[in-house]
């Protein structure tokens, strides 16, 4: 799956890997492990490239099984993508997986590093690995560096991702975002994403966490993007906050893309 994207805080979403498993409670309702296991159905392209990733738990959620599997053919994508764009990378596993051999991310940095005409998202529930291996890597300006915090017990993803000073941007995912984070520590973070839990089996988020979140943001000028509210149909709670969107971007970083994503003061 490498195409336009309906995320709202990027443009396209580029795989060259398929496949992940569970490693914290945000885990639990993943739409990629959902979505993996349609894609199997599928194309006979997309059949073998998610076979085996996906399948499901006793009480009939879809979860990644472990599995990993890497696609040489979807290295080439973002070349022929001459327009620059926002990419997502990995949407459908975690690149920083255990199963992913560091000779497989170096060419996906170098295949990043050879189209500055788009900037690339990566974002990892796995930066410990990150950290262990960001000297072995090429890093370049259009790459941008993220991880997910889904409540106060992971704010240690935090205090890594900070270690990773040669990444152009830092960025934090607190989506689905299920517990409340009144300290974020964020020097040297460049980006906070927030959003609540969609799709079915869908946990609830508090505004009071949201607008904490945003005011330490404001504390330290750091751009704030609200994803959404959430539930079981996200379409209907919608994407406000305070009766308006927040849409910002790390002012000046973007290489390529030509969506306007400014903030709304």
């Amino acid at each position: 799956m490498s195409d336009n994207s309906r995320i709202e805080w990027t443009q396209a979403t580029w795989n060259p890997v398929a496949g992940c498993s569970p490693v914290s409670p945000g885990c639990l309702n993943c739409y990629a492990a959902r979505m993996a296991l349609r894609l199997e159905r599928m194309t006979a392209h997309s059949s073998a490239k998610y076979r085996g990733t996906a399948k499901k738990a006793r009480d009939g959620r879809p979860v990644f099984s472990g599995r990993v599997n890497l696609d040489e053919g979807a290295l080439d994508v973002p070349r022929r993508w001459k327009l620059g764009r926002i990419i997502f990378v990995n949407s459908m596993s975690d690149l920083f997986h255990k199963e992913v051999p560091l000779e497989f991310i170096r060419r996906v940095f170098d295949v990043m590093g050879e189209c500055p005409q788009h900037t690339f998202q990566v974002l990892t529930k796995r930066p410990e690995r990150l950290v262990e291996l960001k000297d072995e890597l090429d890093w370049h300006p259009n790459v941008w560096i993220g991880t997910s915090v889904e409540s106060a017990k992971y704010i240690e993803r935090v205090r890594l991702l900070q270690k990773v000073k040669k990444a152009s941007v830092r960025f934090l995912s607190c989506e689905p975002l299920l517990g409340p984070l009144a300290r974020l520590p964020l020097k040297d973070i460049d980006w906070v994403i927030v959003g609540g839990e969609s799709g079915p089996g869908a946990r609830s988020m508090e505004g009071s966490w949201v607008l904490e979140i945003k005011r330490q943001c404001e504390a330290k000028d750091v751009p704030f993007f609200f994803k959404q509210w959430g539930g079981v149909n996200k379409k209907a709670t919608g994407r406000e906050l305070n009766g308006q969107t927040w849409d910002e971007m790390p002012v000046g970083e973007t290489h390529g893309g030509n969506r306007s994503m400014a903030g709304v003061a």
